[in-house]
């Protein structure tokens, strides 16, 4: 790989990069926190004495209205204040947006069941009001709960003062690409206020006991797909003894550094790439025939092409080979998409039109029709902001700043910073290689990556230690066709929790609850009834 191309990579990279780290790394962390690394975790068990965490566990939830819409009609929303900081209970404040589809069958009723729908930064009352009915199963014996954890959606968020003011210029040196990241920090610490700095998985999950004893629930029973199932597995370790019935789906990793985890992740978004390609070939029409190990050349040439003449729109906008990256990585969550991203790449292959590419990214306006009978009505307007989580609206770049926040204070390293501009250059160059060989696609894209965290404070040690910490069996669903959780890491995280049963699911795209009825009778039977099987389980790859 040239120098000239890492160095406009690398600042391309500034511009483009918490888009990226949402769409091509399913490795989340928490938050940049500017505490030092080496601050203990506060213990979740008092040493003696008055519960420091006790008039937080003594709240009254008060279900209202929700600051969604739209949502099912018998959703309602609350807000529950944790701590800002655990190791400093009165200090100041978080409030935490709660929404909850009460048990359609209460009289066998179980309890709660707490969903993280990952990210992290992903907002969980959108999540529960966009696929409640995928859940039904479940909710009929469970309340289920969706919450916006600290920092996302309606609960505290963050930004960085909006999408757009913060690009890294692609014509500029390493040196003014890095000192563009750092100004970023900068915007995201004056946009953000102090939540900014206690947004980490291990502040979640405390967040998440808190909620459970509100919720009066004896044991937290949890679904979590993707950076949900690092959420969880903070959880269990530090929690074992009030861990419930816990479902990891799409299982993260919770001891890779960041440069691991990209070039793993490279290499999971490759194989579902292939896989896209090899179906594509016994489709009418594809746009690279029926070879698939040339289509393989031609998507990255494609790629390579875009990064120096970008694909222009009808109306003058630009798309160039990292956005390119980003959108083919957002197809490849699910196969529903795959007709989709086929069209998209024809698009650009035969006519230069980016506009493909675009709609795969949401940008590119849907016409919706106003008569559809199955459009879910307008739920009634908050009347009481404390109850709904606030009438300001979610900064629209929310997901991103949270994603870094929570990305960079679950990992401990900063050895990149050591660098200097030109040293850098030079060690992403040298790894860039290794990650060619691995994708010529996303190769680079998630080399670049590990930049997100420049600047940051390091953060918690604790997620990597997790080893054996004793909590109850629990089930984990791992893909073989996942391009976000590679299936390496369902077996690897495992092996760290200790008594886990494994769902081999043979299938594509990210996590397999909502597309496999095989994993979803596994997953219910345990939740519902607590039946958990043996060994490693298979689930063959359904239509």
């Amino acid at each position: 790989m040239h120098r000239s191309r890492v160095r406009r990579a690398i600042a391309a990279g500034v511009a483009a990069g918490a888009m990226l780290l949402a769409s091509l790394g399913a490795a989340p962390a928490p938050t940049p926190t500017p505490a030092p690394a080496s601050r203990p975790v506060p213990s979740p068990v008092p040493a003696g004495g008055d519960d420091p965490l006790a008039r937080f566990h003594a709240q009254r939830v008060r279900w209202g209205a929700c600051p969604e819409k739209p949502v099912p009609a018998e959703m309602r929303c609350a807000v529950v204040e944790v701590p800002l900081d655990y190791a400093a209970p009165g200090k100041g404040t978080v409030k935490l947006a709660l929404g909850r589809l009460p048990a359609t069958d209460p009289d066998r009723r179980i309890g709660s069941l707490l969903i993280n729908f990952g990210g992290p930064g992903a907002p969980g009352l959108a999540g529960l009001a966009l696929d409640s009915k995928a859940f039904a199963d479940l909710g009929e014996r469970y309340d289920l709960i969706g919450f916006d954890p600290r920092g996302v959606g309606h609960s505290d968020p963050v930004s960085c003062g909006g999408a757009g003011d913060s690009a890294g210029d692609p014509g500029g040196d390493t040196a003014t690409a890095l000192a563009a990241l750092r100004d970023e920090v900068k915007r995201c610490e004056r946009n953000s206020g102090p939540v900014l700095a206690h947004m980490g998985t291990v502040d979640v999950a405390r967040d998440m006991d808190v909620t459970r004893r509100v919720l009066e629930d004896e044991k937290l029973n949890f679904l979590g797909f993707s950076y949900g199932s690092r959420l969880g597995a903070v959880y269990a370790a530090l929690f074992p003894r009030d861990t419930g019935r816990m479902v990891l789906d799409g299982v993260d990793t919770l001891t890779e550094p960041l440069m691991e985890q990209a070039l793993v992740s490279a290499r999971g978004q490759q194989r579902a790439l292939d896989n896209f390609l090899t179906w594509c070939a016994h489709q009418n029409d594809c746009v690279y025939g029926t070879n698939t190990r040339t289509a393989k050349e031609k998507v990255a040439a494609l790629v390579e092409r875009a990064d120096t003449e970008p694909l222009v729109g009808d109306d003058g906008t630009e798309v160039g080979g990292l956005i390119m990256v980003l959108a083919m990585g957002q197809a490849l969550y699910s196969p529903s998409t795959w007709p989709a991203l086929a069209k998209a790449l024809a698009q650009a292959e035969r006519e230069h039109d980016p506009a493909g590419m675009l709609a795969l990214l949401g940008l590119a306006a849907e016409p919706t029709d106003p008569n559809d009978p199955t459009a879910p009505a307008d739920p009634p307007e908050p009347t009481d902001p404390a109850q709904a989580g606030g009438s300001d609206p979610v900064p629209a770049d929310n997901l991103a700043a949270a994603l870094a926040a929570v990305t960079c204070a679950d990992d401990p390293d900063r050895s990149i910073e050591k660098f200097s501009p030109a040293a850098l250059e030079k060690e992403i160059d040298e790894r860039a290689q290794e990650f060619l060989e691995v994708s010529k696609v996303f190769g680079v894209p998630q080399l670049l990556s590990v930049l997100t965290c420049y600047g940051r404070p390091a953060g918690t040690d604790f997620i990597r230690k997790i080893d054996h910490p004793g909590a109850p069996p629990m089930l984990l669903v791992g893909t073989r066709g996942d391009p976000a959780t590679p299936y390496e890491w369902t077996e690897e995280t495992a092996e760290r929790l200790g008594s886990t049963v494994i769902v081999d699911h043979k299938g594509e795209g990210h996590t397999g609850y909502s597309s496999s009825r095989c994993v979803q009778e596994y997953v219910d039977d345990f939740l519902l009834y607590g039946r958990l099987p043996s060994g490693t389980r298979s689930c063959p790859a359904e239509d």
